[in-house]
């Protein structure tokens, strides 16, 4: 690992790929997918104050619902491994048909556990797409890697800006247990992926015994660093992405349609943050987006934590920018870094990303039991400054 000063990467030493052009319409399919995936996956977080009510349990209960969902990240290495080998297209062209039924299915659950097995489920949907999908994406994207990561990543924030709502308009309409009625955009997703994308590839022939090998060598000089940037970042991560609304409807007092109205202004400024964070980071070096991100995001909670009200919306969408933002960037230096095992690599930075996501949820829910959500918002904005030097030991060179 390195400790030089943030420097822009330089160009990449490797031969271009055959096919080297950015197949704008394939990313744009992918793309599509993701929007439709992650749309019902953003269901759960805007509806946990309707579902907290309904089981009677706190904020740790209520919110490691959302851990279910994380689980079966542990198994994002072994799809990443089998996506670097063989093709599992049809993991990415069936994932949001299932993740659709399982998210709009929550209100038919009849208690926790029944919840809890039904999240698993959609999770191992998320993870059937996830580790697949943007090794697809950087294979499509040419020399214009960060380009990729940001479409695809900005197409996640925007459903996570738009999923919200649909949540929150669906159980209006139709009720909690009512929400069935939404899963036919997934269904014709997974339709429109077949179609476009049934005969793409989605390996990338990594040769065999020596690929892993240098996989391994290299995954010490990046993992360490990614899980040191990471963790510290996932208990603010976790605080707003899985309980903003139960945060704005608790300790704002906000209804249940401006709670998750908060959601979608800080998913909305995400889709913004990332499609120019990747972009960025081809022209300007990863390391040197990462760390004006990684040093603002914690300010910018605190100040809106304790600002008054009429502050709540700029801070909020400026902390989308920061806080969003990093995603894109950290799969493209994956991709740099795992030229021959893109997938493979992805599987694993997923798991690790999903894990720490799972552990930090229940963290901040045993806070906010204990201390209030408030203070356990703070504390997660405080322990995020300890991954700013985590970004000097990344690597800059593209293998």
């Amino acid at each position: 690992m390195t400790n030089q000063a943030i420097a822009a990467d330089p160009p990449i030493a490797e031969a271009a790929p055959a096919n080297a052009d950015f197949q704008t319409g394939q990313v744009a399919t992918i793309a599509a997918g993701h929007v439709v995936q992650d749309s019902y996956t953003a269901f759960l977080a805007p509806l946990l104050p309707l579902l907290q009510t309904q089981l009677g349990v706190g904020y740790a209960l209520a919110g490691s619902l959302a851990i279910f969902t994380q689980l079966p990240s542990v198994l994002n290495p072994f799809i990443g491994y089998l996506a670097d080998r063989i093709s599992v297209r049809y993991f990415v062209i069936l994932a949001p048909a299932v993740t659709a039924t399982v998210f709009t299915s929550l209100g038919l659950a009849s208690s926790y556990a029944a919840l809890a097995m039904l999240l698993l489920v959609g999770g191992i949907a998320i993870a059937a797409f996830h580790a697949p999908a943007p090794a697809m994406v950087a294979r499509v994207s040419g020399q214009r890697v960060g380009t990729g990561m940001s479409i695809f990543m900005a197409t996640g924030e925007l459903a996570r800006t738009i999923g919200p709502l649909m949540a929150v308009a669906g159980v209006t309409w139709f009720g909690l247990g009512g929400l069935w009625r939404m899963a036919a955009v997934g269904w014709l997703m997974s339709l429109i992926l077949y179609l476009r994308l049934r005969r793409v590839p989605a390996s990338s022939h990594a040769p065999g015994s020596l690929a892993m090998d240098a996989f391994w060598r290299q995954a010490w000089r990046v993992f360490p660093a990614l899980i040191w940037l990471l963790g510290g970042r996932s208990l603010m991560v976790a605080a707003l992405s899985t309980y903003l609304p139960i945060f704005m409807s608790n300790e704002r007092q906000a209804s249940l349609w401006l709670a998750a109205a908060a959601l979608t202004i800080l998913q909305g400024a995400g889709v913004a943050g990332a499609l120019a964070a990747g972009t960025l980071s081809d022209r300007w070096g990863r390391r040197r987006v990462l760390l004006v991100v990684t040093v603002a995001a914690p300010f910018l909670l605190l100040a809106f934590i304790y600002s008054p009200a009429w502050l709540a919306v700029p801070l909020l969408i400026a902390l989308g920018l920061a806080s969003l933002s990093t995603q894109p960037v950290v799969l493209a230096l994956v991709q740099d870094q795992f030229p021959h095992n893109r997938a493979f690599a992805n599987g694993v930075n997923l798991a690790i990303t999903f894990l720490l996501q799972a552990a930090a949820i229940w963290a901040v829910g045993a806070l906010a039991d204990r201390f209030g959500l408030t203070l356990a918002y703070a504390v997660s904005a405080l322990l995020a400054l300890v991954s700013i030097p985590a970004v000097f030991f990344l690597p800059t060179r593209r293998v």
